[in-house]
């Protein structure tokens, strides 16, 4: 999976992040706590995201500040712009002059990062970037770096469980579904549709998916599952890839004057969690932004202790909410 994707993806669900920002030291760059030859790694993270030009990009930068300062840390955030020549080189810069004693990074493009992560290596400075060894062209685990990625297969496994275990409960395991699914190209997305549709299928065997319909905006996915529905008025279930197609679903049922039985999401925004626990929703399946936030760094701070020892493989945890948790 391309990791400009994925943390484009992360980026987009940052809502929860924007919690963690209490504050903040300047985004403008802050001088390090030591020099470039100190023996103690300066307590300065360096922090390259895609670019904060999204709003959500810039949210989880705060958020970032605001978790480091609390801390005890100081965070110089740089912005490339979605250039990543520029990114490269911008933490070049800031690793070389042991301005930094630890970066984190949103790789624009991880395959031209190898120079840049030994430079890293060779000056003890420990690094987190966003995607699976893989996709920086490594093997495995990595002396001073750990990886971080999203388990879109996971994910997309519970989403199926889930429907299949309220179709289960409300329908005797049997009846018609739609699966309204992300738009072509987004992060994860075919493993994340293979395990969904896997895992409904072997929880509830007897139930048929009449279509696969992508939802990106909420108005128009609540028009076309209605016209869904007018051609399939004895579907029972929705399963959603994320919150506009849940959200859609459940207008386009009202509209039509009709009660799904069961609607599953993966996404998880606060409108999504209070229809679960009205129980407009069976589940919604969320990934956890603000706890791999606080995860990542910690591991960060973690690996300062020993910077030369591989570094993890942190995987975005994900929470299923139900009517009843």
């Amino acid at each position: 999976m391309n990791v400009l994707r994925t943390a484009l993806a992360a980026a987009l669900a940052t809502p929860l992040l924007l919690t963690a920002a209490c504050g903040g030291s300047s985004s403008g760059g802050s001088s390090a706590s030591g020099a470039a030859g100190d023996k103690q790694l300066p307590k300065t993270l360096v922090f390259s995201p895609l670019s904060l030009a999204p709003p959500a990009l810039k949210g989880l930068a705060e958020g970032v500040q605001g978790y480091a300062k609390s801390k005890g840390w100081d965070v110089i955030v740089q912005d490339p712009n979605f250039d990543a020549t520029k990114q490269s080189q911008q933490l070049n810069e800031v690793i070389s002059a042991g301005r930094v004693g630890a970066a984190w990074i949103l790789a624009n493009a991880p395959k031209s990062m190898g120079p840049l992560l030994k430079t890293a290596q060779s000056k003890g400075v420990p690094v987190l970037v966003n995607g699976q060894p893989a996709e920086y062209g490594f093997t495995g685990p990595q002396p001073g770096i750990t990886f971080d990625y999203i388990d879109y297969p996971a994910g997309g496994k519970e989403l199926g469980s889930q429907l299949g275990k309220c179709l289960t409960e409300k329908a005797g395991g049997t009846g018609k579904v739609l699966y309204t699914t992300s738009q072509e190209g987004s992060a994860g997305k075919e493993a994340f549709d293979t395990a969904a549709l896997a895992a409904l299928k072997a929880a509830a065997p007897g139930v048929t998916v009449v279509q696969n319909l992508p939802v990106v905006d909420r108005a128009k996915g609540q028009t076309d599952i209605g016209n869904v529905l007018q051609g399939s008025p004895d579907l029972v279930g929705v399963m959603s890839a994320n919150d506009e197609g849940s959200l859609g679903a459940l207008g386009a049922a009202g509209a039509a004057g009709k009660k799904l039985a069961c609607i599953t999401d993966f996404g998880g925004n606060d409108e999504v969690l209070k229809d679960v626990k009205d129980g407009k929703m069976y589940a919604s399946v969320a990934l956890q932004f603000n706890d791999d936030m606080t995860q990542s760094f910690d591991t960060l701070v973690k690996m300062q202790a020993d910077p030369k020892a591989n570094g993890e493989i942190l995987i975005v945890p994900q929470k299923t909410t139900t009517a009843g948790s």
